[in-house]
């Protein structure tokens, strides 16, 4: 059989059409985005907004009856215990009864209960304080030698810091106990003899601490009773944190966990601990109308005051507590999952093709998850599946997500 040139030509020509038709039937790859599974440190957390509060506050009262003058003092002045806050005319002592000296000579007597028992809660606080160096500093030796987790050696370096903490408490209220009974001591001098002048000398109020004005509660003269709040003073610098989360989420919290304060205005993040998680839980309704129960968890910071120094009593925060903390794990990024038939899976790329691979996850952070089952480390997979997506489509890898961090 004889081919000539024209009969081979024609061939070629077939072949070709035959490829065209089965490369135009066959399905274009589709183009997907893929990441690769890590090892790496995954950290959990829980983030919600919070508020800055000054730790100690104290709120001046009147600590006699009678016309207060004009406070002169406005909110951010700095006071020291030499400021004199308000001057009180204190009333005619020839028209006070014997009920009204009983109840000064009474607030005497809790004043001064009140400033022994300040004393000894100083003494307990500074007795903590030593145990808690002493089994820091022991701590600090067996982490060394990984006798003990880093866990529990940052239980005791938590802990050393709160007592620490403790003592300025303590003697903060020591203070404010001992201007108290002052107050209630120079109330009392007023009944001393109210025969022998006819006159009655101002009462001169002075500051207990040294700090800010906060609020002028009281700012007109007036005419006010015992004990009605005149001015409220602080110290900015001496901030904690709150921070309300969800009781489901609270469960996981643990004294002295890591917390990030982000968005606070800086351009740095501010580091601290949490110090307390408060044992009841309240409602609060939700921006979508739902009632939620939620407990305030308060933190401390762990920065230096000057870091501090811009920011005030209130002020709006966004924080992240860590509540669980991997230091290697198997990763993927949380777009890579999704539901099928009630359990995790993901999309696989094998030889150009999706493949279906069911997981076994373990914990999850805002952006990544850990894989115990399913898949090995270096294999790719592919985020945000759409649902044009099916087991066995042709895939091309065009674009790769960042690295796997938790």
């Amino acid at each position: 059989m004889r081919f000539s040139l024209k009969t081979l030509l024609w061939g070629i020509l077939l072949i070709a059409g035959v490829m065209v038709v089965v490369l135009t039937m066959r399905p274009r790859p589709v183009d997907v985005e893929w990441a690769t599974a890590t090892i790496g440190p995954l950290k959990v957390t829980v983030q919600e907004d919070g508020k800055t509060r000054i730790r100690e506050r104290y709120t001046v009262s009147a600590p006699v009856s009678g016309r207060v003058s004009r406070i002169e003092l406005n909110p951010g002045d700095r006071c020291t215990e030499s400021t004199l806050l308000a001057v009180i005319l204190p009333s005619d002592p020839a028209i006070l009864d014997a009920r009204a000296k009983a109840e000064a000579l009474a607030r005497v007597q809790a004043a001064r209960a009140a400033r022994e028992r300040a004393r000894s809660a100083v003494e307990q606080a500074e007795i903590r304080y030593e145990l808690n160096v002493a089994q820091f500093e022991r701590a600090e030796k067996l982490v060394e030698t990984k006798a003990i987790s880093r866990d529990e050696f940052e239980i005791a370096k938590t802990e050393r810091l709160a007592s620490a903490q403790a003592i300025e408490t303590a003697t903060f209220d020591a203070e404010i106990a001992s201007f108290e009974l002052e107050m209630a001591e120079a109330a009392v001098s007023q009944f001393a003899d109210t025969k022998a002048s006819p006159s009655v000398d101002p009462f001169e109020i002075y500051s207990p601490i040294s700090g800010r004005v906060l609020r002028v509660i009281q700012e007109s003269s007036a005419v006010v009773a015992v004990g009605t709040p005149l001015i409220e003073l602080g110290d900015p610098q001496n901030l904690e944190i709150e921070v309300d989360v969800l009781s489901t989420d609270a469960v996981r919290i643990r004294p002295g966990a890591e917390l990030t304060v982000q968005h606070w205005g800086g351009q740095r993040p501010l580091s601290g601990y949490v110090r307390v998680i408060e044992p009841q839980a309240f409602t609060k309704v939700s921006s979508l109308g739902v009632e939620e129960q939620r407990v305030n968890v308060i933190a401390d910071f762990n920065e230096p005051p000057e870091r501090l120094e811009t920011l005030g009593d209130s002020y709006r925060v966004e924080a992240s507590i860590t509540v669980e903390q991997l230091e290697r794990a198997l990763l993927i990024p949380n777009s890579a999952l999704f539901r099928h038939q009630r359990r995790w899976h993901v999309l696989a790329i094998e030889a150009g093709r999706a493949v279906l691979r069911p997981l076994k996850v373990g914990l999850r952070s805002e952006s990544h998850t850990e894989v115990l089952k399913g898949i090995v480390p270096g294999e790719r997979v592919i985020i945000y599946p759409d649902e044009t997506l099916r087991p066995g489509t042709a895939v091309r890898p065009v674009s790769r997500s960042s690295g796997a961090t938790g």
